[in-house]
């Protein structure tokens, strides 16, 4: 019976793929597209519901008006959207979309993933949908290039992958960002950080602090980096660089550069290190590097050498310690041969603060390390731990427990803030309060 049942769903999801198909190609073709580029949204929408309802009419097919409903809106998505895809997109729980293949669809809420009912047609339906996602924004994925980085209009992040590389068939993942940006005052609600470490991140960059955010993947690197991009004066002119413009700065001088892929003829490549290159050149007061990941560490290190102070940029790594080591090995990819010492002391001297974030067991994502980079001690660089969170344990439901404090330390860099009027609460590095959650 339960076979039976499983063949009934199938064959009937097979035909609702199969009458979509139908009703979208007709209305592809019965659409005036040079009209429909002069119309709003809603009267497009408007006037494809009217054509969807028609065509219905003449397929005769057995459907309720809950069935019709919900294949209009399909088809609608189809034609102005990204299909299957739109619903999720628009649910604001959700943070990751992860496509393996036309009939699994994940998402991510609330750090735990979850499979959908979400299916395409087939590959090829889903490789519709990834075209049309990297057509936007002019790149291309096809056998020759079967891989691709890409974003949405909304700015949300998107990796693509094609046969031959993805054996089971195409793999799409999304990156959703926040239609309202997670401000300081969200993460402390959140217990991912305490009131005393947010009062500090705006202090560290009002006083032009070059920062360093470092976390492995998914742990909120980007969405810090924004947080504290927020925090930069109105009236400073500010260049960011990534690979897919992610970040939403909100201030009025903002130049955004964006990295280009090589074309069909392997030529064209723009590479971050070249954008970093050519924003020295751009007057900048503050550089914000999305993430560094090669040669280009370096001229982001020049840049932090040489009057650019106060910029910000991210790295994968799990500890601070770690994130010293992958800025030396990245260095070393540019191609100069510096002593290790000599190195150590260049990265030393460009960079101040350390942040590490991390990405619990139940999904939660919390700030476990605020470190100052002090400098030099014989041939190692020097941290000193402000705050730290300390995992105590799991409650009944799972849920991380631990705690949040001050380590009692003192910044160097407290003089600096001084100097630049910048006050921080007395008791801001007291060790004695705790905060559990």
């Amino acid at each position: 019976m339960l076979t039976m049942k499983r063949t009934n769903e199938s064959e009937m999801g097979s035909q609702y793929q199969d009458l979509k198909e139908r009703l979208h190609q007709h209305v592809i073709e019965l659409l005036d597209l040079n009209a429909v580029s002069t119309m709003s949204q809603d009267a497009v929408e408007l006037q494809l519901t009217k054509l969807v309802e028609q065509l219905l009419q003449q397929e005769s097919a057995p459907l309720n008006q809950r069935e019709r409903v919900q294949i209009t809106q399909d088809v609608i998505h189809e034609v102005l959207g990204l299909g299957p895809l739109e619903p999720l997109l628009a649910d604001a729980t959700v943070n990751d979309i992860l496509v393996n293949g036309h009939k699994q669809v994940f998402v991510e809420r609330s750090g735990k993933l979850e499979m959908t009912s979400v299916r395409f047609k087939d590959d090829g339906h889903l490789k519709k949908i990834i075209e049309k996602i990297v057509s936007r924004v002019g790149r291309r994925i096809d056998e020759s290039v079967p891989m691709v980085d890409a974003r949405l209009a909304d700015g949300s992040r998107v990796n693509a992958i094609i046969p031959p590389l993805a054996i089971d068939g195409p793999s799409l993942s999304i990156r959703k960002f926040s239609k309202d940006p997670l401000q300081i005052h969200h993460l402390i609600e959140k217990r991912s950080l305490t009131p005393e470490i947010g009062e500090l991140l705006k202090a560290i960059v009002q006083a032009r602090l070059n920062v360093l955010i470092s976390g492995g993947t998914g742990t909120g690197k980007t969405t810090m980096l924004n947080i504290l991009s927020g925090f930069i004066p109105n009236d400073e002119r500010i260049v960011t660089i990534e690979d897919a413009a992610e970040l939403q700065l909100r201030q009025d001088h903002v130049v955004r550069l964006e990295t280009r892929p090589a074309n069909i003829e392997g030529k064209g490549e723009v590479a971050q290190r070249e954008l970093v290159k050519n924003a020295l050149r751009m007057r900048p007061d503050r550089i914000i590097l999305g993430e560094v990941r090669g040669a280009e560490c370096l001229d982001m290190l020049q840049a932090m050498n040489t009057g650019h102070d106060g910029s910000l940029t991210t790295v994968h790594a799990n500890s601070c310690r770690d994130a010293l080591t992958r800025i030396e090995t990245l260095v070393s990819m540019a191609g100069l041969n510096l002593a290790a010492k000599a190195m150590r002391h260049y990265v030393s001297s460009a960079l101040d603060v350390i942040i590490q974030i991390a990405r619990l067991s139940d999904g939660t994502r919390k700030l476990i390390s605020f470190q100052e980079v002090v400098g030099m001690e014989g041939d190692l660089i020097t941290l000193q731990e402000l705050f730290t969170f300390n995992q105590t344990g799991l409650d009944e439901n799972r849920k991380v427990k631990g705690r949040f404090k001050a380590t009692g330390v003192r910044p160097k860099f407290a003089e600096r803030l001084e100097a630049k009027g910048i006050r921080l609460s007395a008791d801001i590095f007291d060790p004695n309060k705790v905060y559990e959650c």
